[in-house]
């Protein structure tokens, strides 16, 4: 078998070129500037010229794009698409119809609201790890110092200058204002249910858009309060949710932060910087008590692929409440979950004086994702679809 795979930027990208390797699969490069815009003649020439002389059983990418749907459609190609971030307001182009799609995703009721909206190409599938590497790799001692830590949390506090909720809210009347306060602080009370959507009236929203005006894309279907409950308010939500959990630990315990951008908000917590996903990022993992999953709001019942990273990684795994970690995890077992920043403080407590137990629920969940939940398995069930198909 062999399949053309799209080179663009993805976290997993070369875990998932391994298993492919590891399932005897041959995989082609693919890569075009244009890879991330709907339209572009230049993408296109440089496709056909890709597939002119090979028969490809299919073609793959890390997340769902239009052009590429489109190529593969002309030139009558299966595309799989495994898609781990959410939102993706590509999954709202109107090319997922295409008979020649199997979009895979993580998260339940996007699945579920695209099929009950009648397209029959999405599947259901959750995100894994390639535990083998992962939880083998080793540090070297000069950088014990950097990546060991009683908590950790790696990932964006999105709060950089430009961000797109800021830009809005300056722009908005009082009770505007007002009201996205208290919807928000509602929601910063409910975890696995995403309120926001069902509470941005046709007021709210006519303000949003005099504010910060969003019109589809050519080819979309996404709607404005798609737009400003997934991409403003809850990336706003995140930098709250964030901030505060890792303001409340570190006021007890030892925090490191791994990130972009300065956090003067956080003087308690240890910013790190940045730090390379592939080569450093699950060496904290494993030398970390305490690893924190701090979910975006708009994956709503799904598990992110840093939390499959964290037990991939023989890590500890102190999470928000997800659905999904229930349906495949045992809480206390595999990983804790908490349901309020309070929950999460004593939760850390609690475990950093338990050695035994806290190691003994990462070694379980890092069984199971090898029993289960790597990348292979993950193949496997593509193939077992598109065959069925």
């Amino acid at each position: 078998m062999k399949i053309l795979f799209l080179d663009s930027p993805a976290f997993a990208k070369k875990d998932m070129l391994e298993a492919f390797h590891n399932c005897n699969i041959e995989t082609d490069l693919f890569m075009h500037e244009d890879y991330n815009v709907r339209k572009s003649a230049a993408y296109d020439a440089a496709f056909d010229a890709a597939v002119e002389n090979t028969s490809y059983d299919f073609v793959f990418s890390f997340n769902y794009y239009p052009i590429l749907a489109t190529c593969t459609h002309r030139h009558n190609l299966r595309y799989i698409s495994y898609v781990y971030d959410s939102p993706l307001v590509a999954l709202y182009s109107f090319t997922i119809t295409y008979p020649t799609n199997y979009i895979f995703l993580f998260d339940y009721p996007i699945y579920e609201e695209l099929k009950q909206g009648g397209i029959d190409r999405v599947f259901y599938l959750p995100l894994a790890a390639n535990a083998k590497r992962l939880s083998t790799m080793q540090a070297a001692d000069s950088i014990l110092d950097i990546i060991s830590s009683e908590i950790s949390f790696v990932g964006s506090l999105y709060n950089e200058d430009h961000l797109l909720y800021d830009r809005l809210y300056q722009k908005l009347p009082a009770f505007t204002k007002g009201y996205l306060d208290a919807i928000i602080a509602a929601q910063q009370q409910v975890y696995g249910e995403f309120l926001i959507p069902g509470l941005l009236n046709d007021t709210i929203l006519s303000d949003m858009q005099k504010s910060v005006p969003y019109a589809p894309n050519e080819d979309g279907i996404e709607t404005p309060r798609y737009i400003y409950a997934n991409y403003f308010l809850a990336r706003k939500l995140a930098e709250l949710d964030r901030t505060a959990i890792l303001k409340k630990l570190s006021a007890v315990h030892q925090v490191k932060l791994y990130t972009n951008n300065p956090t003067p908000q956080l003087p308690k917590v240890e910013n790190m910087g940045a730090i390379d996903y592939y080569e450093i990022m699950p060496l904290v993992f494993q030398h970390s008590k305490i690893n924190l999953n701090i979910t975006l709001r708009s994956i709503q019942k799904g598990i992110p692929l840093r939390a499959f990273d964290i037990m991939g990684s023989g890590g500890f795994l102190l999470t928000n409440y997800q659905e999904d970690f229930l349906n495949y995890f045992v809480p206390g077992e595999d990983f804790i979950y908490y349901s309020s920043y309070e929950k999460a403080e004593t939760y850390a407590s609690y475990y950093l004086s338990h050695e035994k137990e806290r190691q003994q629920i990462a070694a379980n969940a890092l069984g199971k994702i090898l029993d289960a939940h790597t990348f292979e398995h993950r193949i496997q069930t593509m193939l077992s679809v598109i065959d069925g198909q």
